[in-house]
């Protein structure tokens, strides 16, 4: 039961109210909103443009997820976040948000960008 509530607080947590958070990590660390965004592009598709529309929205993850076109590549992020195993993840939207969150991780703690974008 407990993971039922876990995916649908995932799936109806808002992407602009989470953003800032990630803009924070990685700014924190020394990374940049540039970096941030090439990150959240080549996971979704998004470019620039289209993530400053998505930002003044006030969508979910569930209907950016569902917006997005996922990289190919995707499915090599893997390791642990937020104690799960992302290759794990069993719910489908839950593991994107997931492989999100493990590249935000990723950048802030330093990894070089070729490693993050699994070139």
């Amino acid at each position: 039961m407990k993971n039922i509530n876990h995916n649908e607080r995932i799936a109806r947590m808002l992407f602009n109210t989470v953003y800032p958070l990630y803009l924070t990590k990685v700014e924190k660390k020394g990374r940049t909103k540039d970096e941030l965004d090439q990150v959240i592009e080549w996971l979704t598709g998004f470019d620039n443009k289209k993530l400053q529309k998505i930002m003044k929205e006030n969508i979910t993850f569930e209907t950016f997820f569902q917006k997005a076109s996922l990289n190919p590549k995707a499915h090599l992020i893997a390791g642990l976040i937020c104690g799960y195993r992302v290759e794990e993840i069993e719910d489908p939207l839950t593991q994107k948000v997931r492989y999100l969150d493990k590249l935000v991780d990723e950048l802030a703690k330093g990894k070089k960008m070729e490693k993050i974008l699994r070139s």
